[in-house]
């Protein structure tokens, strides 16, 4: 999941075009905390997750389980946002209950290491989709620029030129990817505030998912269970995150723009209302997201007319599609980055 304390808002002068965009907002008391929201939606999540579990334990050792596998992949990924907020300090002022929550959402609950999530993430949301410092667009499994993709060899270059057809049935393997990058943080010297207790709850989580695995289904089903529910949790995961700037300008050193143009030109929002906006997590006003990090995910829904509205008046692009064009755009640019190694002439989109 990013700091170890979230990225707050940054300073800016008084005549700052981001400064009167934040005055606008907080007139209009969008920043304020939504106790009650968070109440429910933190009851609706964990009764949600909870009853997942109580069908697995009902339905017993049954190919049913499959179903409940599904479940409980969008539950858990219903979890990780909770944990996200957290992050951000969107539920609570502060910081010991916000980490109490993140580390209860993300390690005990989901297996993923909240001090290592909220270093990585935060590093995104200081310098989005900037190739150097952002490690979301870090070169991995995929690439996502001209100067990535150049540098691909033997079969990660096999891999970049087809990396479009293959994008989806890699997020199959995310959830994978997360948990062992978060027990590989925990002891290559990441810099992670509660090092013991997350290990700790790592630890609880693993023992005791697996444990109920094996213990209620044969090794078969517990095998095929986890591979669905761990599968389907990645590939929901990053369908979720996908959208917000893949296809998105790509800054380098290059680019010295002010932190609204930053956030604004990297940033794409997702239509759909309140159905995309509970599948998403809120993640699809991205936009008001990266402006505005620590704003309750339920104000972000009325902050988005008056940001569109400002950047309007600043001349700023405001880029907001549906959520099936946001995979295009995002699948079309990673086929374009790989084009030069396929030997196509098509260009580089938003490389730049």
């Amino acid at each position: 999941m990013a700091v170890l304390a979230a990225a707050p808002e940054p300073e800016t002068r008084r005549g700052s075009d981001y400064s009167r965009l934040s005055r606008r907002i907080s007139a209009a008391g969008l920043m304020e905390r939504r106790t009650g929201w968070y109440v429910a939606r933190i009851a609706l999540t964990v009764g949600l997750f909870v009853a997942g579990w109580v069908a697995f334990a009902v339905v017993g050792d049954s190919w049913w389980q499959i179903l409940v596998a599904v479940f409980l992949a969008g539950a858990t990924t219903q979890v990780a946002f909770l944990g996200h907020d957290a992050g951000h300090r969107q539920m609570f002022r502060h910081r010991r209950a916000a980490e109490v929550a993140g580390l209860l959402a993300g390690n005990l609950a989901v297996g993923l290491s909240y001090g290592w999530w909220i270093d990585k993430h935060n590093r995104h949301h200081a310098n989005p989709n900037h190739e150097d410092d952002d490690p979301d667009v870090g070169a991995g499994a995929l690439v996502w620029t001209d100067e990535q993709a150049q540098a691909t060899r033997g079969f990660s270059r096999w891999l970049a030129q087809r990396q479009a057809y293959l994008f989806f049935p890699m997020l199959l393997l995310e959830g994978l990817a997360l948990h062992v990058s978060s027990v590989r943080a925990l002891t290559d010297g990441t810099p992670i505030r509660h090092r013991r207790s997350e290990a700790l709850l790592l630890a609880v989580h693993a023992v005791g998912y697996l444990g109920a695995l094996f213990t209620v289904l044969s090794p078969g089903k517990a095998l095929v269970f986890l591979a669905v529910h761990q599968g389907l949790w990645g590939l929901y995961m990053g369908c979720s995150f996908a959208p917000n700037h893949k296809g998105m300008p790509v800054m380098t050193a290059e680019d010295d723009l002010d932190f609204l143009r930053k956030q604004v030109l990297t940033s794409r929002n997702v239509r759909g209302g309140v159905v995309v906006d509970f599948a998403l997590g809120g993640l699809n006003y991205q936009i008001e997201h990266h402006l505005f990090p620590s704003m309750p995910r339920v104000n972000l829904r009325r902050a988005q007319p008056i940001v569109a509205a400002y950047c309007a008046e600043q001349g700023i692009p405001y880029e907001e599609t549906g959520l099936f064009d946001s995979y295009r755009q995002a699948l079309r640019h990673l086929h374009s980055v790989g084009a030069p190694l396929r030997g196509d002439k098509e260009p580089v989109e938003a490389a730049h």
